[in-house]
């Protein structure tokens, strides 16, 4: 029988991959991936200091370059489990391009994403970011 801290490694591990294969998606603006990793009702509280409510609007802002990055770099430092709710806390280095706000910069940001299991599957339910330099 696995132990507890076993399970949690497991747990772990499991939610720092999906939380990695979810910012692949944003760089690579796989809306079919997203689609499937933000919970309908996915809440944002930007960088640009404005919230977003809703998957569908979240999609349009990618759909329309707004959220568009070259590059993005995303460093897990603290992941919190909490039964089917996950914390996660870092580091992103990302730099926008096209329509985004600060294009052609890199930008040093603080996160915290927050996942849940609903039917068997991990989604991103709320997610904040905070811009701490700009390059």
């Amino acid at each position: 029988m696995a132990r507890a801290s076993e399970i949690n490694d497991t747990l772990e591990a499991e939610i720092r991959k999906i939380d990695r294969e979810e910012s692949t998606a944003v760089l690579a603006t796989d809306l079919s991936t997203l689609e499937k990793f933000w919970w309908d009702d996915f809440t944002v509280n930007g960088p640009n200091n404005q919230i977003v409510k809703g998957k569908t609007n979240i999609l349009e802002l990618v759909k329309s370059g707004v959220i568009a990055y070259t590059s993005f770099e995303r460093e897990h430092e603290a992941v919190l489990l909490y039964g089917d709710t996950a914390i996660l806390m870092g580091l992103e280095i990302v730099k926008p391009k096209g329509n985004s706000p600060f294009a052609g910069q890199t930008l040093h940001r603080r996160f915290t994403n927050i996942w849940t299991k609903q039917n068997g599957r991990w989604q991103l339910i709320a997610r904040q970011a905070t811009i701490i330099s700009r390059d």
